[in-house]
């Protein structure tokens, strides 16, 4: 099976499937399965309510390809409401998939 990518997330949540999103959401960031679907309700819904939500969403490949973790916490909270004690994890799993500077 390939590897899977935000692409496949977009994909998902173009297509209104939630529980495809949450999947992917948690292979890319390394989080349960309630904590993931939840993950892409937020995204989903910030992305109706917020027309500039996408700019900030499209900063997350910036951030983890040459921002600090710092940046990365913080975009991971406002897009996808990830949290607490699963912020480190996310990030570090970002991080092993896309290398800084990849």
């Amino acid at each position: 099976m390939a590897q899977l990518t935000f692409r496949d997330f977009a994909g998902a949540v173009m297509g209104g499937d939630t529980a495809r999103a949450g999947e992917v959401l948690g292979a890319l960031l390394g989080l349960d399965a309630a904590a993931a679907t939840a993950a892409a309700t937020h995204f989903q819904t910030s992305m109706t309510a917020d027309p500039a939500f996408m700019q900030k969403a499209m900063g997350l490949r910036t951030a983890v390809t040459g921002g600090t973790d710092d940046d990365i916490a913080i975009l991971l909270g406002d897009c996808f409401g990830v949290i607490g004690d699963a912020v480190p994890a996310a990030v570090a799993t970002l991080r092993k998939q896309y290398p800084a500077g990849g």
